[in-house]
């Protein structure tokens, strides 16, 4: 079924001549985009020219902006009302954000024609500064309204809290809200200050409501768990389009995280649509409100839709693209190594248990440093941001993996510390959190059923490199991990004051590219360092 009816009395309503009455709008809408402006592949990183030559590609820009204008045209030309939303995130994720630093994403985004935008984490990846270079750049609304960013000299005035969009005669109010662990998993700052959720999009909601605002739609970038809990608890909001959890929900594909909507129970009885399009521009999702006269939401359906190879990508961006890629197309296209297997680096993995690229990851950090006397490597899953199919590995797909520069950090310790960490890591485990730790010279297991921060268990360190013995709480550990955890960055602000840290070593991506090639072919593995009880 394609999508739901609210109201008995609205359907009957319609055989009786009130059609006209109501109000239908198309919800055109991304999240998580994460700069993929060329194709991507089955992995979710760029696409290359042999697997686009076998048709194996999905998304990219191009395809993106044919989709939207292909469904946009047709809608508008039978009399229909449409919106495209970003819910956030469309900073970091490929070389064209390292190198362009936002503006190929705001020039296609222009070009697309955005109605709004949610901010998600990453666009304070470079701070206020770099989200300001991309708000010079583009005229849409660009919100997030339980950030307060009157203090800051970059974005005050230039963020809004909501805004009200005219779409065929009527007022549609778009709210918004941003995680508020950012400040852990970014750098906004401390001139922007984060506010409940939840609080400010009831504010939100009610100040619409008394501009006489009766239709009114959640674009969030909190995740689908959080979405969940906003869509029961706000009065007055008819849907929520979010990001942030890259939930792929669909209306039918059994391999889906959820349905399409997901449909969330409020108050007495009012039902709330809630949907996400998984990620980095590999579906586009449209999402179908119908309103009765007085504004009530009495029918909502749709689906994500497949941006695979029948969808032509537009000419003219293809073209810009090939242009952008140009000066970087020689480093990507560098071949460092080559891999017996695919190297599982899924965000549903690494940020669930072990996973291959986390220990990849993870002893080439230690391997670098081991010489230093260091034994220990820790590292967040959220840092790995794509798989590696098997065969030739170049230089481009490792800094999809690896996109953040971090630079490694080496720092001292206690046992005590490092158990703590752990618990951090394994303290969001249920929404899937980018803090979740992939180690080597440790091991641990978790209960995802204890509560957080008594979870972990049987941590042993190795010793002498051969030897298993359990972590001594009272020790002081040589570590080595990235200068975004070392600083506290996911949650482990046990490290913000470790002795003797260093947080300017080489790049992650230089160091994990060079030990691939030290060890080509490389076989992934994993051998049970971490375990699930």
């Amino acid at each position: 079924m394609k999508g739901i009816f609210l109201s008995t009395a609205a359907v009957l309503g319609l055989s009786a001549g009130q059609a006209a009455a109501d109000y239908t709008l198309h919800v055109l809408h991304i999240n998580d985009f994460h700069s993929r402006i060329e194709p991507i592949n089955g992995s979710d990183s760029t696409c290359s020219a042999e697997q686009a030559a076998a048709d194996e590609c999905f998304g990219g820009v191009a395809r993106l902006a044919t989709k939207i204008k292909e469904m946009r045209d047709s809608l508008t030309a039978a009399g229909e009302n449409v919106i495209v939303l970003d819910a956030g995130d469309q900073f970091q994720g490929s070389l064209m954000y390292t190198t362009y630093k936002g503006e190929v994403e705001a020039e296609f985004m222009e070009g697309i024609g955005f109605d709004a935008m949610a901010l998600g984490n990453h666009e304070f990846d470079d701070g206020p500064e770099g989200l300001g270079g991309f708000l010079d750049k583009v005229t849409f609304p660009v919100i997030s309204g339980n950030l307060d960013v009157s203090q800051s000299n970059v974005l005050s005035g230039r963020v809004g809290n909501h805004v009200v969009l005219e779409v065929g005669g009527e007022r549609i109010g778009i709210v918004s809200a941003l995680a508020m662990d950012t400040p852990e998993t970014s750098s906004p700052g401390a001139s922007v200050i984060f506010q409940d959720d939840i609080d400010s999009l009831r504010a939100d909601v009610a100040a619409l409501e008394a501009e006489g605002v009766t239709k009114i739609i959640a674009l969030t970038h909190v995740g689908l768990p959080r979405d969940l809990e906003i869509a029961a608890a706000v009065p007055g909001l008819d849907a929520v389009v979010g990001g942030h959890s890259h939930s792929y929900l669909s209306a039918n594909d059994p391999a889906r995280q959820g349905p399409y909507p997901t449909w969330v129970t409020r108050g007495e009885g009012d039902l709330v649509p809630v949907v996400q399009a998984y990620a980095y521009g590999k579906y586009l999702g449209h999402l179908e409100l119908t309103f009765d006269d007085a504004g009530r939401l009495i029918y909502a359906g749709g689906n994500t839709i497949l941006l695979d190879g029948s969808v032509t990508p537009d000419a003219a961006i293809t073209a810009r693209v090939a242009e952008l890629a140009g000066p970087i197309e020689e480093l990507k296209t560098r071949v460092v190594a080559e891999t017996a297997e695919a190297i599982d680096g899924s965000r549903e993995t690494c940020r669930a248990g072990e996973c291959a690229m986390g220990n990849l990851v993870a002893e080439a950090m230690l391997e670098r440093v081991a010489d230093q006397g260091v034994t220990i490597a820790i590292t967040n899953g959220g840092g790995l941001r794509a798989s590696i199919d098997a065969g030739p590995v170049t230089m481009g797909e490792v800094l999809t993996v690896l996109p953040f520069q971090n630079t490694l950090s080496t720092f001292e310790v206690t046992g005590a510390a490092l158990v703590a960490a752990l618990e951090n890591g394994v303290s969001q485990y249920e929404e899937a959190a980018g803090r979740f730790p992939q180690v080597a010279g440790m091991r641990y297991a978790f209960d995802p059923a204890a509560p957080a921060g008594a979870r972990v268990s049987d941590v042993e360190v190795l010793v002498g490199g051969d030897a298993w013995a359990p972590i001594d709480p009272a020790t002081v550990y040589k570590v080595v991990s990235n200068n975004y955890v070392r600083r506290g960055g996911d949650g482990y602000a046990m490290f913000v004051d470790a002795a003797n840290a260093y947080d300017f070593g080489p790049d992650l991506a230089d160091v994990t590219a060079e030990y691939l090639a030290r060890n080509q072919p490389y076989q992934p593995f994993t051998d049970g360092r971490i375990t699930r009880k």
